[in-house]
């Protein structure tokens, strides 16, 4: 018998919960051993339960505990949940983790901790949900040197610009039927600013680059200024707008992270990936690109993801060499002044086509219906983005940017 023990008992917390009891006879023959849920720390109680006699309040009763093999945390957030896995890797016990933003920010540490102790620390659940891209990254797709990294990180916000493109929302209603469907938090930042995209990248880019990037070094933005004039520009263009996660490897050392908007064109695959679904792009020097699709969220895909992890645990109980990265003191991801893009500008103001051809070059000039003659929009070219600044501050008053959108390319 392995003993389990599952600190948080909350969405994803209930859900290992469940699936360990459900499956309890089909996962014993996957494991190779019966797979037994002994401490559940959570605050709070839950009478009904099938296993309420095993909840505790008390951590010491888990870390102390010799018998208990492996401990999921699945309470969310930095602390304590770090100081948790940590003491629970000192003691000797694997981890699994569902919590990204531990990830993003403590992964290097607690990775090397996990082969100190010839233990594991599994978080596949923390990027794609239910969807595998950790273990394939570092094992299916070992022979290769991943170069670039893309995709939708975020089920709610590809929902919200989902509703925006199919449905003609605004973005505020598109945004508040994502709360009633429980697909948003009440509040909705750390999703519609994109900061758990960003995490997410971060994770991907770690385990690509083999060094630590933390999320406060990639620039990060959001859906929220996102308006339907923007949708109808993006659809002229025969795009999509997506909210897109990319890390790329650069010459020398360094790597462009970056979280934003992004005009798709209908020709790319993440285009037609709708609603509450992920999709990630990975491009190997071998394999060249390869896509991983499904729901990045919800209960059970995200509680199988743990399970999954548990099971490899028990099967393959010593550390694994081959999910690693390196901490990283040294500044990797370069500054954004320096990448390339094309971008989708929207400007209102006296300034005519020949006049923006003239600042920003060759220009692919969009329309939309009911366009006011005041205003135009175009695609401009690839460009460092400090050239673009630079355009925008040459251009001074003569318009108003009412959107900017880069181009995925």
């Amino acid at each position: 018998m392995i003993k389990i023990a599952l600190i948080g008992h909350g969405v994803v917390g209930s859900g290992v919960a469940q699936l360990l009891e459900e499956k309890r006879e089909s996962l014993e023959q996957k494991a190779g051993d019966r797979l037994y849920c002994a401490k559940i720390l959570d605050l709070r109680d839950f009478p009904h339960t099938p296993y309420a006699d095993r909840f505790t309040k008390d951590f010491d009763e888990i870390v102390s505990d010799p018998t208990i093999q492996i401990v999921v945390e699945a309470m969310g957030g930095l602390h304590p949940a770090y100081e948790f896995v940590k003491a629970c890797l000192e003691k000797g016990k694997s981890v699994v983790t569902s919590n990204k933003e531990l990830v993003a920010e403590k992964g290097a540490k607690l990775l090397r901790l996990a082969k100190e102790k010839n233990v594991n620390f599994f978080f596949e659940a923390s990027v794609g949900g239910g969807i595998p891209i950790i273990r394939p990254m570092h094992l299916c797709l070992a022979a290769n040197q991943i170069d670039k990294i893309y995709g939708i990180l975020n089920g709610t916000t590809n929902f919200i610009l989902t509703k925006m493109i199919k449905e003609q929302m605004t973005f505020q209603d598109a945004l508040l039927l994502a709360q009633k469907l429980g697909y948003a938090e009440k509040d909705p930042s750390a999703d519609v600013d994109g900061v758990d995209a960003c995490r997410k990248i971060c994770i991907l880019a770690s385990l690509a680059f083999g060094k630590q990037i933390y999320p406060q070094e990639v620039h990060t933005e959001g859906i929220s200024q996102i308006t339907l004039e923007d949708v109808e520009y993006a659809k002229n263009a025969g795009c999509a707008l997506k909210l897109i996660g990319q890390a790329k490897r650069l010459s020398g050392e360094k790597c462009s992270v970056l979280v934003s908007p992004a005009f798709v064109p209908i020709d790319n695959q993440l285009s037609s990936i709708d609603d509450v679904f992920n999709g990630v792009l990975l491009k190997g020097d071998a394999t060249g690109e390869v896509l991983f699709y499904g729901k990045g969220a919800g209960k059970l895909p995200t509680a199988s993801a743990v399970v999954a992890d548990i099971v490899h645990i028990a099967k393959s109980p010593h550390t694994s060499l081959s999910l690693t990265w390196e901490n990283s003191d040294a500044d990797l991801v370069a500054d954004i002044s320096k990448y390339e893009n094309a971008f989708y500008y929207r400007l209102r103001g006296a300034i005519s086509p020949k006049k923006a051809q003239k600042l920003w070059g060759p220009l692919t000039i969009l329309s939309r219906k009911n366009q006011p003659e005041d205003e135009i929009a175009f695609i401009t070219g690839r460009m460092p983005e400090s050239n673009a600044a630079a355009i925008e501050k040459e251009m001074g008053e003569e318009a108003e940017i009412l959107g900017k959108i880069r181009i995925l390319a």
